[in-house]
């Protein structure tokens, strides 16, 4: 059996990951405006997120405007936002299921195997949310680079990562690695011996004996 406290370990990493896949989704400096070349006018800076972009004068005012239409949007940012409300959903989804079968929980009765199995499902579904935030963290990130290098994009249109994408990252691999330990509490079956042990060798002929005697 897993040990309780990986378990709550596992729990609290995997609470971090999606509280900071929470914020990393609302913010909108998932890509920023990049400073190259002749481009170094720093009047304004430029964000871009999944649902807003953002314009940061250097007088301290920040205008932020909702983009209108989700058909407007280009594929790959509604892909990146789909994939990161399913992993957050899933993740949560996964952290109630792994809290019912954690050893400092009384959810789930008092049989210690099926808590563990119960624990360890919730893992596995931890790991998927994860996982789905990382590969929407790293398409984005694919399609910032690629842009940045390609030589037909206007110099003053070229993005550079933000501070978003960065804590997306972060939680991700914090809620894959909790999920990880709480994937750990897979029960082990017991090895049972094929030959018999020393104590019942030894009791068999002193027991036949006594019977004969």
């Amino acid at each position: 059996m897993a040990n309780s406290g990986i378990q709550l370990l596992g729990f609290f990493l995997s609470l971090i990951g999606i509280v900071g896949l929470i914020v990393g989704t609302i913010l909108p400096q998932w890509k920023m405006s990049a400073y190259i070349g002749d481009n170094i006018i720093t009047a304004v800076a430029m964000y871009q997120g999944l649902w807003m972009s953002c314009a940061f004068q250097s007088t301290g005012q920040l205008q932020c405007k909702i983009y209108d239409s989700i058909l407007q949007l280009d594929s790959s940012l509604q892909a990146t936002r789909a994939l990161m409300i399913v992993g957050i959903i899933v993740s949560v989804a996964g952290l109630g299921v792994a809290c019912m079968g954690m050893k400092c929980t009384t959810c789930g009765g008092n049989d210690k195997l099926r808590k563990s199995r119960i624990a360890m499902t919730g893992g596995i579904i931890l790991l998927v949310g994860g996982l789905c935030a990382i590969v929407a963290c790293s398409w984005f990130a694919h399609n910032v680079i690629r842009a940045f290098y390609n030589p037909y994009t206007p110099v003053n249109t070229k993005f550079e990562f933000g501070a978003a994408i960065f804590i997306a990252w972060g939680g991700s691999l914090l809620d894959v690695l909790g999920g990880a330990m709480l994937a750990a509490s897979c029960p082990r079956k017991k090895q049972v011996s094929k030959y018999p042990s020393a104590a019942s060798s030894r009791s068999g002929p002193q027991s036949s004996t006594k019977e004969y005697v």
